[in-house]
């Protein structure tokens, strides 16, 4: 495929946050990224993939590996209560995905973050600068809508209300597009955005390097 000509090695950073249970996409966000996920990875011929989770902290899930099925294995047992820190700490996702690379190898590679941008990261921003240097495209995937959505609680599968602020209030978490095209943009790699109508996943087939789709 047109996308595995791109980089022959890619980790993927998925965001474990609470607010990617929010189902202002359907069913929710992160359910959405394991399917964009899931769409790369059945396109991938012989390109080795590796996982990241990150949330407050960030953790190799899977290290880097041509083992399609393994890294589908371990995509359908992540969620939020993976990461007992709280936060979206993109920056470290990224730095940890350069910790992963082999840089004597020369092949090209790409870091693919899949988060709704909840938290604004200026370290996201310096470390994206960074792997650029290192001929490294960081891509980012926006899950959400811009106008947000509040990210139900559930006890055995029951919706028993949505989280709420130290005030009581509901809160509503919302896609933040500036920051993850700053990102983009400073890893020189390509912004997409997954809603409803699923347009996010032309990040799937996007070439390293293209010019950034801006935000809606």
């Amino acid at each position: 495929t047109a996308f595995s000509a791109n980089w022959k090695f890619g980790m993927i950073a998925i965001d474990l946050s609470n607010s990617m249970m929010a189902e202002d996409i359907k069913p929710n966000r992160l359910e959405r990224a394991r399917q964009a996920i899931s769409k790369l990875i059945d396109k991938l011929e012989g390109d080795r993939i590796g996982l990241i989770v990150f949330a407050g902290e960030a953790y190799v899930q899977l290290p880097i590996t041509t083992d399609y099925s393994a890294a589908k294995l371990f995509l359908s047992n992540i969620n939020t209560k993976v990461i007992p820190t709280q936060g979206t700490k993109i920056g470290k996702a990224i730095d940890l995905s350069l910790q992963s690379f082999d840089m004597e190898n020369g092949q090209n590679k790409a870091i693919i973050i899949i988060t709704d941008g909840e938290n604004h990261d200026e370290e996201a921003i310096e470390f994206a600068e960074k792997a650029n240097k290192f001929g490294i495209f960081v891509h980012t995937l926006g899950m959400g809508l811009s106008k947000g959505g509040p990210i139900p609680i559930y006890n055995n599968g029951v919706q028993i209300g949505f989280r709420k602020d130290k005030d009581g209030q509901t809160i509503v978490s919302k896609l933040n597009e500036k920051l993850l095209i700053e990102i983009a943009n400073a890893g020189k790699g390509t912004y997409a955005y997954d809603d409803d109508d699923e347009s996010g996943l032309q990040l799937i087939d996007a070439g390293a390097g293209n010019d950034t789709i801006e935000g809606r």
